[in-house]
């Protein structure tokens, strides 16, 4: 198989950016991919998270500052995964550079910031720009949604999605840039988890038409790392209740969306949960390998347990009866987006797109809003993007 070779940037080499260099060293799991991917720089402030990459031997390049990065003409596509008060300026640079992007949500602090980034994407209608979120490829997610879309579940009773941990909890967890607002941004956990738990309501259709919020600052001060007692002054948990139009019906129904960094007997949960006239459909990767559905039978509502393997979007050698996790997540999102890229992904699920992180913005400044006048409000709606 002729396979497209593509050269990748790093620019953010901590946590995700090892878990993404992670994955494309097992891109031969894939099956008839139409791409190579080869990692071959990367860009970090910190010489012992470039360290790190050592160890990777097509890395041929070492930089601390981005620029440099971006003026290599060899590298094709960038990942980037810095705070988010430097998604702007980093993103723009980047599709100005002609650097096809995969960006870490929530593409900019805020609304303005996020339709900056969407105005450079349509100048450069050849950049090809998509935003990060995995959870949805798991293969129980998956499930969900194609059985979502298979309209066996009739008209629609209400629809939940969340993502919750509690890391925060911890009182005594020094204060790191996500917990302050000038770094993560005003909305807080939903600039931080958001566009996980939105990424399959916006996909399916669901755009809220009203957005009721509650949110919650749990913990307003914490000690720095020199123990100092200092403001922590970005909400830990947002529960947002929504209206969003029936698909193919008239009315709304509920759909309830929850981002927590504190929610005390979760270790890191994202969930989706659907109700119709006529069947139930529900997943969470606290139990990865269950979906569940609800059936009516012979009068009864009957949940049922279906057991998940390991195959998602795109077809891997692991044996379909193994189970999957996290890393496989991180391994189909970007399957899948270089499958996008090379025009080769037809109808499958994709990442992320400019104008899904545009409307998730401003479903997160309605939700401010609501907080601040404790009213329902209507969400902006956002141009319509054609990148």
């Amino acid at each position: 198989m002729n396979r497209q070779r593509v050269n990748i940037g790093i620019i953010g080499g901590g946590l995700m950016g090892r878990e993404i260099a992670t994955a494309l060293g097992r891109w031969h799991a894939l099956v008839d991919h139409p791409v190579s991917p080869r990692l071959t720089a990367v860009c970090d402030t910190n010489p012992a998270a470039l360290a790190w990459f050592d160890q990777i031997e097509s890395v041929t390049t070492k930089v601390a500052d981005y620029r440099d990065l971006l003026a290599d003409d060899k590298i094709d596509v960038v990942y980037i995964a810095v705070r988010h008060d430097l998604h702007e300026q980093m993103y723009i640079d980047a599709i100005r550079a002609g650097k096809d992007l995969l960006g870490e949500k929530p593409f900019g602090i805020d609304l303005d910031a996020a339709s900056a980034i969407a105005a450079a994407t349509a100048e450069a209608p050849d950049v090809f720009v998509r935003c990060s979120s995995e959870m949805p490829f798991y293969p129980g997610a998956q499930a969900a949604i194609d059985h979502i879309r298979s309209d066996t579940l009739g008209d629609l009773i209400e629809a939940s999605c969340g993502f919750s941990h509690s890391s925060d909890l911890d009182l005594s967890k020094p204060i790191n840039w996500k917990r302050q607002r000038q770094y993560c941004g005003e909305a807080g956990v939903m600039n931080d988890l958001g566009m996980h738990v939105l990424h399959v309501p916006l996909r399916l259709g669901w755009h809220p038409t009203s957005v009721f919020a509650i949110l919650q600052d749990l913990v307003p001060r914490r000690h720095d790392a020199s123990g100092r007692l200092v403001d922590c002054d970005t909400f830990e948990n947002a529960t947002l209740v929504c209206q969003a139009p029936r698909p193919n019906a008239t009315g709304g129904f509920p759909l309830t969306l929850t981002t927590k960094r504190i929610d005390p007997g979760q270790k890191n949960t994202w969930s989706l949960h659907v109700t119709g006239m006529q069947g139930g459909v529900s997943f969470s990767t606290r139990e990865p390998r269950t979906l569940r559905v609800m059936e009516s039978r012979r009068g009864e509502q009957v949940w049922q347990e279906v057991q998940m393997g390991s195959q998602s979007v795109w077809p891997t050698v692991t044996g379909g009866i193994f189970e999957t996790g996290f890393s496989d997540a991180i391994l189909q999102m970007w399957a899948v987006y270089l499958a996008e890229r090379a025009g080769a992904l037809g109808d499958r699920f994709g990442c992320v797109t400019m104008q899904e992180a545009v409307s998730s913005h401003a479903i997160f400044a309605a939700a401010l809003e609501s907080h601040r006048g404790q009213r329902a409000v209507t969400p902006s709606t956002a141009p319509a993007l054609h990148v």
